[in-house]
């Protein structure tokens, strides 16, 4: 809109306001979005108006606009929920709660779930953050100082909130101008003209000096329609310049209104239904070339009817003026995003390896990270695992049944049988990979970990190249979508191969397809190097979209990691790149990038990482984005040695970056995290690499697409004997005289010092004497101790500047946190030596409830406000071990110290089973989600493998004692199981060991011996790749969990002074669930210990080579003391 007719809504609205049309007053302000009333907006959050609250500032901003629109709506919608929780209104809440508040679960989760727990209590006051909440008018003006500060920050209000300086009734003087100078240029003026109509020019030789309207301009009569698009001038010589441009076809009409008969989708399989219209999708604009163009939308329903700026906004539009976005916090809670430094960007080279040939796409795997996959300009694929190095798998170009081709295909190989890889990618599990090729063909692949990658269907999808290649699950069924030169996009079963949809529609090649899943609706982007971008649904009812990409030519488009915010990056013919973010909800243009050099020399690549940076290749660099801000962050030339556009490509959790380099080079770039990654599986290499070929694994892989240490044995074995055809730089990991030299030079990890480790002793409480229970919450943000009093404590790390994350650290002080009523979480203890009670407790998913008991009845506390949600099963008998079924929270798996096991519903306070087989107290329980077992242990030093499904027993076994120890002692058995959810760990007094759960084969035993301490405690860490272990003398011992072999030993010393009492020891260990190398510890004199390596070290130890060189399926373990004890298996 141009300025003129900006001025011209101004000018109207002063004109409304002065003839009392207050309602259409607003309508306009809100309709333009030129102008925010505040005094407007304040009297309406003042009545409590909600919804009329939002409307208005849906003019101006939509919720995901950027982080002050976010906290603006959310404080709205919070409030809006908490007083209808005031007014005991619990439908209207949970309206509220689902209907509005739920839109902020996928941006901070853990909030969502503490707004969804005031549900749950009498008066949401008892919550400590809401403590200070007042009456609802107090609340809303206290709310309504926080709203305005956000507005006035919000870059999108910027010059919206000041109303211009106007005269009065300014419109009425320019009429009243324009009529004077009518009157003038009449042939023969009147001294006294009578003016009653403002529709047609003034003219004094008319009678009385008025004039009808006319047909012919007469829109209501049949006459003449004014052209969309701009306001008729006041006079000629004012420079308003309507233009009409093209009616594009809204994307509103998605499902209801398809292009009729235009681009038709030949399906080959099912049609579907048509779903309800995606929010994402709704009224998209093609953006123009010039953004200052009105245009009527296609779904006016009057020609006459406001219309809108096409394509680019305001903030897109701004390009001197770059958004700023300054990180905002909810209450209580502070965004982990900073943007202050490109620490987190992956930066530093860790790796340059040699292909062989030019890549030209690349992929990291989706659980592996550290496994990538290489296509090349000469239809080579390569497996590189980039952390121990090494090449896993290289396969050249061929076709595995060319009778199956389509003869134009066969006959062009075999006039030219050179062909090159446009995409290879893997699909979201890791399970198989795609490989598209520039004639004609996509392979994929299975893969089944190590380098066991199996053909598994070969297409020939399309006439020319097969420009993209991606997966998508349409129907929860895995599909793969492929476009190419033919201008179709294709749809194939990923299982069978079959074809389920062509889309037709395009009218040049498809150069790329983005699949995608909004709101349960799946689609598929596509664009063309006629630079069209369309959309799909799985039908075959045509394109929803048909807009142009900005360049125009080879555009590729990408969702951030969260799948909010989408992207695309296109270079034109005349080498102009640009990257822009798009507004899905208007289809325009939001964001345009700067950076890009006049003319790119190549077509640039882009990705994106951790919801925050945008990458692109061009100019020999990398150039690095934030997401939020429309200049050009940084650059990065990896030390030299790359392409005009190299080709980049990040791991999936953005910790690593693929780039390629010249000469069929590749480098590795890694932040901290990226390294730590590196040198983990670089560790596990190493380990392997001392295995012998015959030794088989001990631990089954966690999944057929991740890897234990065991198969990187297998892997390492085989790369460095197949052949290495194209490899370059790269050479065998370890060669055997290096492999002995490291052997010799191994030696145990001994931390005795302080300075050796990061340890932080946690507030005390002056009541508890004794940890007997100990955990971290599922977020990784808090720890929980049960006391052997039955007191509960819990330590909050609070966000701040060293600690950005919120997350548990040795680093940083926690707070030892208790609800603003004071209260404690205190179990039932019955009349008994507390000493001879049993403590328990299980931590719900959510972290929102905590089951304990203390020798009593068992407990349920809200774990926000620390108050008994409930209380049930007096003893006798006493429970002593708690387990929730993974499945359903309501199921709950109680040990009691009759030996027996309940199986009891919360829900309908109903014992649905109880478990015989036992015959002393039960120390231990856990489930295994995928083998639906439940594994329980107990003080007769006994296992029990039952069924979840029908609760009998599958199995049972003794553990092995040592003949030194009375098998009559009790002793508590405890069990965790392994990530693979296949094997548990078992915890004694005098072992540890590792079970395979359905044949109940110990697989490896660790025995301290007769001159160690006894074990106090065991845990995996969180990846289960290590085991911690507390022993009674206060020595901490770490393992490697494949074969339990001991890696690094941490004294008393190093963790506590020389002043504490030499009695004092760990009685349990916790890990932390993301930290691998963290650890916490419950000590019997109260206290509680946070345990991380040394900054420098990053990690406990190296890990050890086989004794003896052994090579037999029963492994030989070190122990603690000087001397080994080798254990029989059982």
């Amino acid at each position: 809109m141009s300025s003129l007719s900006r001025e011209l809504v101004f000018l109207i609205l002063q004109f409304l306001d002065e003839e009392k049309f207050k309602e259409t007053v607003h309508k306009l302000e809100q309709e333009s979005g030129f102008f925010f009333n505040m005094k407007h907006f304040e009297d309406e959050v003042h009545n409590g108006n909600w919804e009329e609250v939002e409307r208005y500032l849906s003019g101006f901003t939509k919720v995901d606009d950027n982080r002050y629109s976010m906290k603006l709506f959310f404080e709205i919608r919070k409030q809006k929920y908490l007083e209808a929780l005031d007014k005991h209104d619990l439908s209207k809440a949970v309206d509220v709660l689902v209907k509005d508040l739920k839109v902020f679960s996928s941006f901070n989760e853990e909030l969502f779930k503490e707004i969804t727990q005031l549900l749950t209590l009498e008066n949401f006051r008892d919550n400590e953050q809401l403590s200070k909440y007042g009456d609802t008018r107090s609340a809303r003006a206290v709310m309504l100082v926080e709203l305005k500060k956000l507005i006035e920050a919000n870059p999108l209000f910027r010059d919206k909130l000041q109303f211009p300086n106007l005269k009065n009734s300014r419109l009425r003087t320019l009429i009243n101008q324009s009529l004077n100078w009518q009157h003038q240029l009449c042939k023969s003026p009147k001294p006294n003209p009578d003016i009653k109509t403002l529709f047609v020019d003034h003219s004094c030789g008319q009678p009385n000096g008025a004039s009808t309207p006319s047909q012919a301009s007469n829109p209501l009569l049949g006459g003449a329609v004014p052209k969309p698009g701009g306001f008729p001038p006041l006079a000629a010589h004012v420079p308003f310049q309507p233009m009409p441009v093209p009616v594009p076809t809204p994307l509103a009409s998605w499902m209801s209104n398809p292009p009729a008969g235009t681009h038709p989708a030949v399906s080959g399989g099912p049609l579907l239904g048509s779903p309800p219209i995606p929010a994402g999708f709704k009224y998209p604009r093609t953006p123009p070339t010039n953004s200052s163009i009105d245009f009527l939308s296609g779904d006016s329903d009057h020609v006459n009817r406001r219309t809108r700026p096409l394509g680019i906004s305001d903030e897109a539009s701004q390009a001197s003026l770059p958004v700023n976005i300054q990180p905002l916090s909810f209450p209580g809670i502070a965004h982990s995003h900073t943007f202050s430094a490109l620490d987190d960007f992956p930066k530093s080279v860790a790796w340059t390896f040699n292909q062989g040939s030019s890549p030209m796409s690349m992929d990291f795997h989706p659980v592996q990270q550290t496994l990538l996959l290489v296509g090349t300009n000469v239809g080579d694929i390569g497996l590189w695992e980039v952390g121990s190095r090494e090449r896993l798998m290289q396969r050249n170009f061929k076709v595995w049944d060319l009778s199956k081709c389509s003869m134009s295909f066969q006959a062009g190989v075999a006039k030219d049988p050179g062909v090159s890889i446009n995409r290879v990618i893997w699909s979201p599990d890791g399970s198989l990979f795609g490989v598209a090729y520039s004639r004609h063909i996509v392979q994929i692949y299975s893969f089944h970990g190590k380098n066991d990658v199996r053909q598994h269907l070969e297409i020939d999808a399309h006439v020319g190249a097969v420009n993209d290649l991606a997966f998508s699950h349409p129907n929860k069924q895995l599909s793969v979508i492929t476009c190419g030169d033919d201008k179709l996009i294709k749809v194939w079963d990923a299982t069978t191969g079959a074809k389920q949809y062509t889309f037709e529609g395009h009218e040049a090649p498809v150069y790329s397809v983005c699949p995608h899943n909004k709101d349960s609706i799946q689609f598929i982007f596509s664009t063309a190097l006629d630079g069209k971008i369309k959309a799909w649904l799985y039908d075959n009812l045509g394109s929803r979209v048909d807009y142009d990409a900005p360049g125009r030519w080879c555009t590729t488009l990408a969702y951030s990691a969260d799948g909010k915010r989408l992207f695309s990056c296109g270079t034109s013919k005349e080498g102009e790149s640009h990257i822009v973010e798009w507004n899905e909800s208007e289809g325009a243009v939001k964001r345009i990038y700067q950076g890009f050099r006049k003319r790119s020399l190549g077509v640039v690549q882009f990705d994106t990482a951790k919801n925050r940076f945008l990458a692109a290749g061009d100019d020999f660099s990398i150039k690095i984005w934030d997401m939020d801000n429309t200049q050009l962050l940084t650059c990065i030339d990896t030390d030299g040695g790359l392409p005009a556009s190299p080709r980049i490509r990040f791991s999936k959790n953005g910790t690593l970056l693929a780039v390629s380099a010249n000469e069929n080079g590749i480098k590795i770039l890694a932040n901290t995290d990226g390294f730590r990654v590196l040198r983990a599986s670089e560790n596990l290499a190493f380990d392997a690499s001392r295995t012998s070929e015959g030794a088989k694994p001990v631990v089954s892989p966690i999944s057929t697409a991740a890897t234990s240490s065991m198969e990187l044995a297998e892997r390492v074995a085989s790369a460095m004997n197949r052949d290495m055809r194209d490899h370059g730089d790269v050479k065998p990991r370890i060669a055997a005289e290096d492999t002995n030299d490291k052997l010799k030079n191994w030696k145990l990890s001994e931390i005795n010092e302080p300075s050796q480790c990061r340890s932080s002793k946690l507030p005390e409480h002056s009541k508890v004497t004794k940890i007997s229970r100990l955990t971290y919450t599922n977020s990784g943000s808090a720890i929980l101790a049960l006391a052997s009093n039955a007191i509960h404590l819990l330590w909050k790390w609070p966000r701040s500047d060293p600690n950005f994350s919120g997350k548990a650290t040795a680093s940083v002080s926690p707070q030892l946190w208790q609800p603003s009523s004071g209260i404690l979480m205190t179990n039932d203890m019955p009349d008994m030596n507390p000493e001879e009670a049993v403590p328990c407790f299980a931590l719900s998913k959510n972290d929102s409830y905590v089951m304990s008991a203390s020798g009593g009845k068992i407990s349920l506390f809200n774990m926000m406000t620390f108050k008994t949600m409930t209380t049930f099963m007096p003893p006798p008998p006493a429970a002593t071990s708690l387990a929730f079924h993974p499945q359903d929270n309501n199921i709950i798996a109680i040990g009691m110290d009759d030996s027996s096991i309940q199986i009891f519903n919360v829900r309908v306070d109903e014992v649905k089973s109880k478990l015989k087989g036992h015959s002393k107290r039960i120390t231990g329980l856990a489930f295994s989600n995928t083998l639906n077992v439940l594994v329980s242990s107990g003080a007769d030093a006994q296992l029990c493998v039952w069924s979840s499904v029908g609760w009998e027993m599958q199995k049972s076994r003794f553990l092995q004692l040592p003949s030194r120890r009375s098998p009559e002692a009790p002793s508590e058995t405890r069990v965790q199981f392994h990530h693979d959810q296949t094997h548990f760990l078992v915890i004694h007094e005098t072992q540890l060991a590792i079970y395979e759960t359905t044949k109940l084969d110990c697989i490896h035993q660790w025995v301290p011996p007769e001159s160690a301490a006894p074990i106090s405690h065991a845990t995996f860490s969180c990846d289960s790749q290590l085991v911690y272990a507390s022993l009674v003398d206060a020595t901490i011992c770490i393992f490697n969990a494949a074969h339990l072999r001991l890696r690094c030993r941490i004294s008393r010393s190093a963790y506590l002074p020389s002043s504490v009492s030499s009695s004092i020891h760990p009685m349990v260990i916790a890990a932390h669930p993301q930290e691998v190398n963290q650890f916490a510890l419950g000590l019997s004199d109260g206290s509680v210990h946070v345990i991380e390596p040394h900054a420098s070290e990053a990690k406990w130890g190296v890990p050890p080579p086989p004794e003896n060189g052994s090579t037999s399926n029963a492994p030989v373990t070190p122990s603690v003391g000087a001397s080994s004890s080798d254990q029989p298996q059982r």
